[in-house]
């Protein structure tokens, strides 16, 4: 059963709400579940795995692809008040590529059964339209991720990264290990650890156990072309 507040939370991200008539207001809200996930939980994994559209209320989630061999490239990460469309890949035309998707911390998100979305598509074209968007914009983000990955060196790479995360916390201290940052920008632990400690050499990080602390942004940026 869904809260007052979850009702105005999914009027609000879909903004299409107002196209729809009563009973396409219905069938998404009795086609919607509260979940939470906790850290570490494996929400979706790959393109056979359609469990639906996920408004983000709290928390963040990981999308990443993943070899053979078992190395994870993330593409994007997604955070409180984004949507993740690729969890519901059946409804995607033409998705060849499997992604997964973690949640990197406790969240809350609202779950929109894929195959009630789909049929409201197939009758409103502002339903379909905001879909088509979202599938935009998530391809934009992994060809952006692919860019950096095959084109830009790894010092840019990181740099971006780290600049980046100062803006999304709101604070010059990041908490995130070689190891958890050598998985976001898609490399090995080893390299992170000697890129941080050449811009710590530098002047451009303090590093300490478990999180590193941004000193100068100048230099951060004069890396970036």
């Amino acid at each position: 059963m869904l809260k007052e507040q979850d009702v105005n939370y999914i009027s609000h991200a879909f903004t299409f709400w107002d196209k729809l008539n009563e009973g396409e207001k219905n069938r998404i809200l009795n086609s919607t579940l509260p979940v939470q996930y906790e850290k570490g939980t494996r929400i979706h994994s790959g393109s056979n795995d359609c469990i639906g559209i996920l408004l983000i209320k709290k928390g963040e989630l990981r999308v990443y692809i993943l070899s053979e061999e078992g190395k994870e490239v993330t593409l994007f990460r997604l955070r409180e008040d984004n949507i993740c469309i690729l969890s519901a890949s059946c409804i995607l035309d033409n998705i060849t590529f499997d992604v997964h998707i973690d949640a990197e911390c406790d969240s809350e998100v609202l779950l929109v059964d894929a195959a009630s979305y789909q049929q409201l598509c197939l009758n409103n074209i502002y339903a379909d339209n905001f879909i088509n968007k979202l599938t935009i914009d998530a391809f934009s983000e992994v060809m952006w991720a692919m860019e950096q990955i095959l084109f830009m060196s790894f010092d840019k790479r990181l740099a971006i990264f780290l600049l980046d995360e100062t803006v999304r916390s709101g604070s010059d201290t990041i908490e995130l290990t070689h190891e958890q940052i050598a998985k976001y920008v898609g490399s090995a632990r080893e390299v992170v650890s000697r890129m941080m400690k050449y811009f710590a050499q530098e002047g451009i990080v303090e590093l300490y156990r478990g999180g590193v602390k941004v000193i100068n942004k100048k230099k951060l940026r004069e890396l970036i072309p």
